[in-house]
């Protein structure tokens, strides 16, 4: 037996971004990085005996933006805003022959490309890094993009007022503001690393393009959306399942200053909260996040090393918003039974849930194998199970 709604979802979700429990917990699908590939999808089509046309959300990641009846059919309370490429960037995705192998390319506007397989198109990986042998110099020359041209935002505002005055949902933005990510995407992860030691100089020059470019960005589509949205989504990976990926004082030297300055930026420009995802074992760098300017940490990975859910409420839980942690999705959610799924997702609402500060989904994305019966069992038991009062 659920309980009763009393509120519409963005006042749900306001009233939980704000620490205050609210009639249930608010469940969220359908990021970028908190969506679901398109394979498992099809399955949940099939699961319920729906037909659907395909959106794809993410060419790299292959996630598809649900519909509105799968979306409904989960009491999702999140609904998102995003800006697109300018005009007379192509980032089509074209087919390419090599070693005899047909591939699906696509060439992002950094100059990265992302490739997959034509007979797999599970995901796309780094094909071509295009600073893998640059210099100093050779940043000083590179055409990045450019953040501020005013065609990414094209409509934005309008769909976002459409949104806002004629449905119920919060509001939330795509992910952007990936100040360190795009560096590594870049140059190559293996050549960046050795950057970090031994020509830092060359990160913080990369680093700095980067960040102008976000920051531009910013200012753009906060002007078109920044009085509509209630959370706006940045984020770079900085763990793995141990801890960090690169050396803690890097990050705190060299990465760090410039993600508080895109945070800062942010927080002059909007009222929304300020989502931050990183994967992995990110507890030793929430106070860093915390003194940056972050409201809400995503996507909770409880498998991860000293990310239990009692430790992460604990410490944590009156001072930033968790979002994600419904269930470990690398042993449970491909591989248990509906039932265990359940109890679960009952397990963690309840140690989440106190208090308000949380919101609902699985950890990242429902990946390709997953049974569509666990999805509907995941989101099922995020409904029954996440009122406060009976």
């Amino acid at each position: 037996m659920t309980g009763k709604e009393t509120m519409t979802s963005r006042e749900r979700v306001v009233k939980a971004l704000s620490f205050e429990e609210p009639d249930r917990v608010p469940i969220d699908l359908g990021g970028f990085q908190t969506g679901i590939h398109k394979r498992a999808y099809e399955d949940l089509l099939a699961y319920f005996g729906w037909q659907e046309e395909l959106e794809i959300l993410d060419p790299v990641q292959q996630l598809v933006k649900p519909s509105e009846a799968v979306l409904t059919r989960f009491h999702v309370d999140t609904r998102y805003i995003v800006a697109h490429a300018p005009q007379g960037f192509q980032g089509r995705i074209e087919q390419h022959e090599r070693d005899g192998k047909l591939w699906r390319d696509l060439k992002d506007e950094f100059g990265v490309v992302w490739s997959m397989p034509e007979d797999q198109q599970l995901y796309m990986d780094i094909s071509r890094h295009p600073l893998a042998d640059a210099t100093l110099d050779d940043i000083r020359d590179y055409p990045f993009p450019n953040g501020s041209d005013p065609t990414r935002f094209t409509g934005v505002r309008e769909q976002a007022i459409e949104m806002r005055n004629n449905t119920p949902y919060a509001l939330s933005t795509g992910i952007f503001g990936v100040v360190y990510e795009v560096c590594w995407y870049m140059r190559g992860l293996e050549r960046w690393f050795i950057d970090m030691m031994e020509n830092p100089t060359f990160c913080e020059a990369l680093l700095d393009q980067t960040l102008k470019y976000w920051l531009d960005y910013t200012a753009g589509f906060m002007q078109a959306v920044g009085d509509l949205v209630d959370v706006v989504m940045i984020g770079d990976d900085l763990t793995g399942q141990k801890g960090p990926l690169f050396s803690p004082k890097f990050y705190r030297q060299v990465v760090k200053p410039r993600q508080k300055k895109l945070v800062q930026h942010l927080k002059s420009l909007t009222n929304a909260k300020v989502w931050y995802h990183t994967c992995g074992a990110c507890t030793a760098y929430i106070p860093d996040l915390l003194d940056n300017g972050i409201d809400i940490l995503n996507p909770i990975q409880i498998s991860a090393k000293d990310m239990e859910p009692e430790r992460l409420k604990r410490e944590f839980g009156k001072q930033l918003v968790f979002w994600g942690g419904g269930i470990d999705t690398q042993h449970v959610l491909p591989f248990a039974r509906p039932e265990e799924i359940r109890q679960h997702v009952k397990r963690n609402l309840e140690i989440f849930k106190p208090g308000g500060g949380y919101v609902f989904n699985n950890v990242h994305n429902i990946q390709y194998g997953v049974p569509a019966q666990n999805t509907v069992a995941l989101f099922d038991a995020a409904y029954e199970y996440g009122f406060y009062k009976e």
